[in-house]
């Protein structure tokens, strides 16, 4: 928008006459004329009575004025110079924020497919446990692996006969094996010990393997979605430039 366009768009939305706002301003209506046609440029004492008559604060005015324009003859006009000066600054500390914000985008996005890739918060393992079955309280936490050596000795001790060994061996395999597999993300170590009816569960790490977890995925979709956004804005903060510069 050119100067004598703004001008003539605020006296028509004050409802005022060319002659009644060259009166109010104290010029001739012709020079008027000439300044809403673009024919004449005000100079800095015109301008303040221009936006004084009107009543508007100076950057009002020029807000929708043309860049190109206010660098050039206006730009002799205090208030012109301090608004182009007060606008750079402006775009200069927004495009600091968007490249920042850009840049911590990207950062965080690494950062995030990074912890996902080391496992950093969520384990990239998984761990497979196996229990034989419940060890009784007074029985010792290798019973499932011993009991059968312990029913030799006491076969070659002669206290029972190899008939009561298959006997006793096929009733406890019967009645005490229970094999329990569980698989967890958590690393509980190469055995660990749950409480179950009146004994415990002595659980055996069996096979560990390598396995994005459900929380990497996640992290990993974010990191990447942050990283596009970072991208995105140094692009978008460099197009703008382009545009702005033509």
């Amino acid at each position: 928008m050119n100067f004598g366009e703004k001008l003539k768009q605020i006296r028509n939305e004050k409802n005022m006459t060319q002659p009644q706002l060259a009166e109010a301003i104290g010029i001739e209506q012709s020079y008027l004329s000439k300044l809403e046609n673009d024919k004449s440029v005000p100079s800095a004492e015109m301008f303040q009575s221009i936006i004084k008559t009107l009543e508007m604060d100076a950057k009002d005015f020029l807000k929708d004025i043309d860049k190109n324009i206010l660098n050039g003859a206006l730009k002799q006009i205090p208030e012109v110079a301090n608004f182009i000066n007060v606008a750079v600054v402006t775009r200069v500390h927004n495009v600091k924020k968007w490249l920042i914000g850009s840049a911590a985008a990207c950062a965080f996005g690494f950062a995030l497919m990074l912890a996902a890739n080391d496992g950093l918060l969520f384990s990239n393992f998984q761990y497979k446990y196996e229990s034989q079955g419940v060890i009784l309280n007074n029985e010792s936490e290798d019973i499932f692996r011993q009991y059968h050596t312990i029913l030799g000795m006491k076969e070659d001790a002669k206290i029972i006969t190899h008939e009561e060994l298959n006997k006793l061996l096929s009733e406890f395999e019967t009645s005490r094996v229970r094999l329990v597999t569980i698989e967890t993300w958590e690393n509980k170590g190469t055995v660990f010990f749950q409480a179950e009816g009146n004994g415990r569960r002595k659980f055996q790490l069996i096979d560990t393997k390598y396995a994005h977890s459900l929380g990497n995925k996640i992290l990993q979709f974010l990191g990447a979605l942050f990283m596009f956004c970072g991208v995105a804005g140094f692009f978008i903060e460099w197009r703008l430039r382009k545009l702005q510069v033509h």
